[in-house]
């Protein structure tokens, strides 16, 4: 492949990736409370809006991560169910239902969301989770990113989770649509990934 071809394949792959760096999370985190998650959103957390949690939405987080008490395996699969029924509940909030891999053409727009939104939005779910002790087997770690255009990789985040033996799972919300369920593999194996657009 030559130098050429090299360059307009990373720049095709990047036309599908996440178009953006840098996190606000640490905003986004100090507005959230126990009755109360905000969903970042137009890319980069350039929007935000409250998800009120009702009786029923707490009852329902609950049962879900019940069903992965017993194991650290069963409840990343918790996890996924949990951040499933979370962005089903972001989308009736926004009022827009974010489409899967979100390009750089749609930045701004409400209600699509770029890497940073996704994995700021399920380390939302995920510190919520912990403060009320519903999770059994895991910690909530900070987002992690992974690729610098030079190394054939669009700059690309996820949400993380440790276990207790120290190992760290990514949460990677971005590929699906919105309610599907999030990829979930070993940390080391995620940051190998995302050469030429690579998922």
């Amino acid at each position: 492949m030559t130098t050429t071809s090299a360059l307009a394949a990373v720049l095709l792959a990047s036309l599908a990736g996440c178009t953006s760096v840098s996190s606000n999370y640490g905003v986004v985190v100090k507005q959230t409370n126990s009755a109360r998650l905000m969903i970042c959103h137009g890319f980069d957390c350039r929007n935000q809006t409250k998800l009120d949690l009702s009786e029923a939405d707490s009852a329902r987080f609950k049962a879900i991560m019940a069903k992965g008490a017993a194991s650290a395996e069963s409840e990343r699969a918790a996890i996924a169910k949990a951040v499933s029924y979370f962005e089903d509940r972001a989308g009736q909030a926004i009022g827009i239902r974010d489409t899967a891999k979100s390009t750089i053409a749609q930045s701004g727009r409400m209600g699509q969301m770029d890497c940073i939104d996704e994995s700021t939005n399920t380390r939302t779910l995920l510190l919520h989770l912990e403060a009320r002790g519903l999770l059994k087997h895991h910690k909530v770690e900070r987002n992690v990113s992974r690729g610098f255009f030079a190394d054939g990789r669009y700059p690309h985040s996820t949400a993380v989770a440790s276990d207790k033996s120290g190992k760290k799972w990514a949460i990677d919300s971005w590929y699906e649509p919105m309610g599907a369920p999030p990829d979930i593999m070993p940390l080391s194996k995620w940051q190998s990934r995302g050469v030429l657009g690579e998922r």
